[in-house]
């Protein structure tokens, strides 16, 4: 619930009594007892909280819900959710759902609206075009890059809702378009010219089949919002008093987009078939979108968008996603909670409240990443219109018209992409291309790895906190641009959105880096994750050369802490099952090797911190007049040798200080190590930590009556 709400909760149980004891007109109405009960239930769970002003104030224990009774309130509220959800769906039965041939079949009968059309947007297209022939034949094409793409930009907001969203669909492209005319398309606003008020009023009784008198007290007499699909009302419920946002349809706005896709169709057929060097399906990709344009014209599946957006996300104190008023939401209508707050690009505003644009963008990167990389589902249009910092500090997402998901084989290769990315290994990048369909099977990648070698070697000089995602998009599009790349859209819009987060952050601090607020997540899902394939990820990132990289494992464990959901328990126990799994010999004969090179850097470093402490006079006593010291090992191994045990040391101290650990933790462990491999396990690292402490104490007592010249520790 929003503040508005939480502010009129208050009200609720005294405004539905009222109404109750008052109104007997709606005695017989079902819908206002099934309405009315809803709010009660709502307002007792709210009685049901104890006050902060002390026990004194605080209901007595008999006039406190029950558990069982709030269980049944519950009950009966999503019951009645459920029930409102299907009448809505009712309501939007005969929504159009995008068909080729369909649309073929109907404006292909009308040719001269066809016609007409088609001159319109060849007048608008053609001289943008002879434009580009003749920077091209001037050779100013590179020059006059920037300027264009601000033509294309306004010529798209001319032509309409279908070229509007479709320049926005072309922003989110860098395998089709160079880097300057991402950058203008993505700044297309759905700002158009409103409708009347009168058309909007009359289609919201249509469709909800009720008098506007009979739905809300009140209504702003103009829009408070046009887009290209719609505008938007403010209004109040008359049953209930609740503020919320209305979502009218523009009128006539699917014939209109019909008819272009139907012409846009017409240009794909002839760009594939006759443009040799643009080498994605132009016709498959014209087919997507539109798709996804019409699925936004169907409100009642954006209700439906919000509502799975809602449950997945917003278990997240600081995320907000406003509740649906079903009853009063149709095909062409949607009815929303109003949510007071102020857009995220408006920095001044949002300060002034106290808040802080950087928290509120972090609560924004941390969305994405779990929307693309936990469940998939995730936010496709993430402008700043679209994102509301709310005046008790959450990030409320607002209009699921647009929603897009990432296949769940992807969301693990995106993470195993970021790990090749951090080992330099850029022929396994490469190959990353066909698990996430950029590439088909039968494409070379031989010529790309040379390519990506030149850009992220430059790239990644930088620390993670120095890299600028902007920059590593744009170089990575430029990539795409140049070979037979087909990005799917999945992934062309979560890197947009991180983008757009980026750009606001950098309105409030020059040097946030989006990579650096992202870094945490990606530690904390290698290394708590169960996944066969994010283990193996982790192994990779690890172990390189048959040897453990300690340094990788700190600093992941380092950022790892830094994700609020970060757990050291989680951390440890997929780890040890996968050591013990029947198909681990490979990994149990590295770690074998690494834990006798750690036991024996413990047991050296006591030996060598035990000699340090002792007085000058009894250590040439106790070691026989052995100058060198209780060890013959060079400078460079000693070195080596207690850096490993201090680095170990300082892990397991990044274990425990996270705040789920416990020693209670550590129980399954033990019954982990009891079991028959375990033992032979623990057997094998004793035996060959005894083989080299026993190699080196020999080696010592033959070297102790031979001047040695090894220094001292």
């Amino acid at each position: 619930m929003s503040l508005v709400v939480g502010q009129s909760l208050g009200l609720i149980l005294v405004g539905d009594g009222l109404s109750l004891r008052n109104s007997k007109r709606n005695v017989g109405n079902p819908k206002f007892f099934s309405v009315n009960r809803r709010r009660l239930a709502r307002a007792a769970l709210v009685q049901a909280r104890p006050k902060e002003d002390g026990a004194a104030s605080s209901p007595s224990p008999s006039s406190r819900p029950t558990t069982a009774s709030v269980v049944q309130y519950r009950r009966a509220d999503l019951a009645d959710d459920l029930q409102a959800e299907a009448r809505a769906l009712g309501r939007a039965v005969d929504a159009s759902i995008y068909s080729p041939e369909l649309i073929a079949r109907k404006h292909g009968s009308q040719p001269f609206k066809a016609l007409r059309r088609s001159l319109e947007i060849l007048g608008a297209l053609g001289g943008f075009a002879l434009k580009l022939g003749i920077d091209q034949k001037q050779g100013n094409l590179e020059k006059n890059m920037k300027k264009r793409a601000g033509e294309l930009r306004r010529i798209f907001t001319r032509l309409g809702p279908t070229f509007v969203k479709l320049g926005q669909g072309l922003s989110t492209r860098p395998d089709l378009c160079p880097p300057d005319y991402l950058e203008e398309l993505a700044e297309l606003q759905d700002a158009l010219p409103t409708f009347p008020d009168a058309e909007a009023f009359a289609c919201i009784e249509r469709e909800l089949d009720l008098s506007l008198e009979s739905i809300f007290s009140s209504v702003s007499p103009e829009p408070i919002a046009a887009a290209s699909l719609g505008q938007v009302y403010k209004a109040q419920l008359r049953y209930s008093g609740q503020v919320v946002a209305v979502k009218v349809q523009r009128p006539g706005i699917e014939e209109a987009i019909g008819l272009d896709f139907y012409l846009i169709r017409g240009v794909g057929k002839l760009i594939n078939k006759y443009v040799d060097f643009i080498t994605t399906d132009v016709l498959t990709l014209i087919d997507e979108f539109a798709c996804r344009v019409y699925q936004e014209l169907n409100y009642v599946q954006e209700a439906q968008n919000a509502r799975r957006f809602k449950k997945l996300y917003a278990d997240k104190a600081d995320v907000l996603v406003p509740d649906i008023f079903w009853d009063y939401t149709s095909r062409k209508v949607l009815t929303m909670e109003w949510v007071e707050g102020t857009k995220l690009n408006e920095q001044l505003a949002i300060e002034s409240q106290g808040l802080k644009v950087l928290d509120l963008v972090n609560t924004g990167i941390q969305c994405s990443l779990r929307q693309l990389l936990e469940y998939g589902f995730f936010h496709a249009d993430p402008h700043p219109g679209n994102l509301l910092a709310t005046p008790d500090g959450k990030l409320a997402f607002l209009d699921f018209g647009m929603m897009s998901e990432t296949p769940e084989e992807a969301r693990f290769a995106i993470i195993g992409h970021v790990v090749h990315l951090v080992n330099r290994d850029y022929e396994a990048m490469a190959r990353d291309y066909y698990a996430l369909k950029f590439l088909s099977p039968d494409v070379d990648v031989t010529p790309i790895v040379p390519a990506l070698r030149d850009f992220f070697d430059d790239a990644l000089n930088y620390t993670v906190s120095e890299l600028n995602f902007k920059t590593l998009v744009d170089g990575l599009g430029a990539v795409f641009y140049q070979y037979p790349f087909n990005v799917p859209a999945y992934y062309a819009l979560i890197l947009r959105s991180l983008t757009v987060l980026e750009g606001l952050a950098l309105y409030a601090d020059p040097n946030f880096k989006v990579l650096a607020a992202s870094y945490p997540y990606f530690a904390k899902r290698l290394l708590t994750d169960p996944n066969p394939y994010l283990r193996d990820a982790l192994i990779e990132l690890l172990f390189k050369d048959g040897k453990f990289r300690w340094n990788r494992l700190e600093n992941l464990l380092q950022q790892g802490s830094k994700d609020r959901d970060f757990s050291a328990k989680d951390a440890l126990q997929p780890v040890l099952k996968l050591l013990l799994d029947p198909n681990g010999e490979e990994l149990r004969l590295l770690v074998i090797k690494e834990a006798v090179r750690v036991s024996e850097a413990i047991a050296l470093g006591t030996v060598v911190d035990t000699y340090n402490s002792l007085p000058e006079f009894l250590r040439s006593l106790v070691f026989n007049g052995n100058g060198n010291g209780p060890l013959t090992m060079s400078t460079t191994e000693l070195q080596s040798t207690l850096e490993l045990r201090d680095q170990v040391s300082r892990i397991w101290g990044l274990l425990q200080s996270s705040e789920s650990f416990d020693p209670a933790i550590l129980q399954p462990i033990l019954q982990v190590l009891q079991q028959p491999e375990a033992r032979r396990l623990g057997g094998r690292v004793a035996g060959g930590v005894g083989q080299r402490l026993a190699a080196r104490f020999l080696q010592q007592l033959l070297r102790a009556t031979t001047p040695s010249s090894a220094p001292t520790p």
